[in-house]
């Protein structure tokens, strides 16, 4: 009787043993974050500068008009997500 019971045990350890040597350890912990797009943006003339003579309260005034410039906005990189590293919990 004695040795069954110390057969289960023996038995037991060694099916227990396997299970414990796979078990890992945490190396290293990374959070996913998201970067955003970046852009670039051109500007082009669309109206240049200009001076021009009104009438103002009777008066002959000569206006300066400053130049006007469109903006194009063009993607860069496209968003996406990167892993960082961070205290495990």
């Amino acid at each position: 009787m004695k040795t069954i019971i110390m057969g289960a045990i023996v038995a037991m350890a060694a099916t227990a043993t396997p299970a414990l040597a796979w078990e890992g350890q945490k190396v290293a912990c990374y959070d996913k974050v998201w970067i955003p797009a970046t852009y670039a943006t051109k500007k082009y003339l669309e109206y240049p500068a200009k001076m021009k003579w009104e009438h103002m309260n009777g008066q002959m005034v000569e206006m300066h008009y400053p130049p006007i410039y469109m903006e194009k906005r063009y993607v860069k990189t496209e968003g996406h997500y990167v892993l960082r590293k961070a205290v495990c919990k």
